[in-house]
């Protein structure tokens, strides 16, 4: 963890409202897993039942996070934002059943005792750590059977490895630099099978109708026994 991806997504918290009071379908609380509202897959994708234990990589304002702990899953979100994790209590002060943590999601998967049921990422840690540092330590903090999935942006064809994200920050600052991984859903589909995952999928969602062309990346995996 260092202070400079602390700050940056620190400012990335500041230009992020809160998610709405309610979905499309009147809900308090819901599963997203692209970048639209309403849109795409929800909590099944993850074969949790009341008492299983998850862990949200990056989990941001908690939002996913709060849904799953309503459905009884014991959750653990961890981030590195202390902006984001304080909008998240902000938000859902009466959510029982998760735990918040300030920190890296490599330093955390090292040092959790806990096996989990699914670990997940929504745009988050997934996306912006090293996967050949992350596969296989999230791999043995799931217990088998346990499911991996994480969203995020399709790759820019020909842009793929390690790209730079730029976060703006003040009208007198240069902004903020983090670096994420992206790479196409075969090459996904390949590192999952090379660190022990089984019942590999990656794919991408296509958008809502209309003018946006933009998917979201899917990937999910399986620990084998």
């Amino acid at each position: 963890m260092t202070d400079s991806r602390n700050a940056a997504w620190d400012t990335y918290a500041r230009t992020k409202p809160q998610r709405r009071t309610t979905n499309s379908r009147g809900e308090t609380t819901w599963f997203n897993w692209t970048q639209y509202p309403d849109h795409g897959p929800g909590a099944d994708t993850l074969r949790l039942r009341p008492g299983d234990r998850a862990l949200d990589l990056g989990c941001g304002s908690g939002g996913n996070a709060a849904h799953l702990a309503t459905l009884g899953v014991r959750v653990a979100g961890v981030d590195l934002s202390a902006q984001q994790l304080a909008k998240a209590r902000e938000r859902w002060p009466d959510v029982d059943g998760w735990e918040l943590h300030q920190g890296d999601a490599l330093t955390y998967l090292r040092g959790a005792s806990t096996t989990f049921d699914a670990v997940y990422s929504v745009f988050g840690a997934a996306w912006f750590t090293d996967p050949e540092l992350l596969l296989p330590v999230l791999h043995t903090s799931l217990r088998p059977g346990g499911v991996c999935a994480f969203s995020q942006r399709p790759p820019v064809e020909g842009c793929y490895g390690c790209q730079a994200s730029y976060i703006p920050r003040g009208p007198d600052e240069d902004p903020a630099v983090v670096r994420r991984w992206d790479f196409e859903p075969e090459e996904w589909t390949l590192m999952l099978r090379d660190h022990g995952y089984v019942d590999v999928s990656a794919s991408v969602i296509t958008p809502p109708a209309g003018s946006r062309r933009t998917g979201t990346l899917l990937v999910r995996g399986v620990r084998g026994a």
